[in-house]
């Protein structure tokens, strides 16, 4: 199961794919799609589709896992969340992939092992679970944590089934 995972924003969107054969988490790859800025926002959202579209083509995921909102302080960080969100499962629906959506508590106790995990604790769990030689990007790490999570539920019901 290759699975792209997608922690999306309007000015940096996170992507990380991994791959799970037999009992092993594989590390494809992983990054940032960082936009200026003062780009208005629909160049920007423009900008995301673009370069997730570019990674789906590259990695082939069989599977796009989207972080869902958390509920932000400014509606209007919130809304523009929500555009880049958008983005994402265009970009995914598109390449006509299956899209699931976690919110950030459980990807964080997937990963971590509970829901109030901070930005580094994720980052230093992503790479030893995935066998990195160092913490990837904070954006890129939280995005392959969202593909661990769906490859995790994945599993949980298969094993159910």
């Amino acid at each position: 199961m290759r699975v792209l995972g997608i922690d999306p924003g309007s000015r940096r969107t996170g992507w990380g794919v991994v791959q799970f054969e037999g009992t092993r988490l594989h590390h494809l790859g992983a990054g940032t799609i960082a936009v200026p800025e003062k780009l208005p926002l629909a160049k920007r959202l423009h900008m995301i589709h673009q370069g997730l579209q570019q990674v789906i083509a590259e990695h082939q995921p069989e599977a796009v896992a989207v972080e869902e909102i958390f509920f932000a302080k400014y509606a209007n960080a919130a809304l523009k969340l929500g555009h880049a969100r958008g983005v994402a499962l265009l970009a995914a629906a598109q390449a006509e992939l299956e899209v699931h959506e976690y919110p950030p508590a459980v990807v964080k106790r997937t990963v971590v092992g509970r829901g109030a995990a901070d930005k580094q604790q994720v980052g230093r769990l992503i790479t030893a679970l995935l066998r990195l030689k160092s913490p990837p990007e904070e954006d890129a790490a939280d995005a392959l944590a969202v593909a661990i999570t769906h490859i995790q539920a994945s599993r949980s019901k298969a094993i159910a089934r």
